[in-house]
């Protein structure tokens, strides 16, 4: 299978682990705690399929970033969570930093 899509669907299953965080009310609550052990253990098992073509360095750096850009997309549309413009600006050095590993680096796998 495409590393790629085993990538991102570790993103997706970590999206869905830190939703379920928030959800949980720190660990208060049955469901969304278990959801939380569940797509965290998806979330690095598809990671770790992934290290068997992409460097960790350049694999982390994807699944951290697209996991913070989703969360912050989530935490905005279910849990009414804004931010503010030091926010935004960093969390658009980070998709920069992302498409510079990824168009110019000879480390990343194309």
């Amino acid at each position: 299978m495409n590393p790629y899509l085993l990538l991102a669907a570790a993103v997706v299953a970590e999206t869905i682990g830190t939703s379920a965080l928030q959800a949980s009310q720190q660990f208060s609550r049955f469901w969304p705690s278990a959801l939380v052990v569940v797509a965290y253990g998806i979330a690095f098992y598809l990671l770790g399929l992934t290290l068997r073509s992409i460097p960790v360095g350049i694999a982390y750096a994807l699944w951290s970033g697209f996991g913070i850009l989703c969360i912050a997309l989530i935490g905005l549309i279910v849990f009414g969570q804004r931010l503010d413009w030091p926010a935004l600006v960093g969390m658009a050095l980070i998709v920069a930093g992302i498409a510079v590993i990824q168009l110019f680096s000879a480390t990343s796998t194309h």
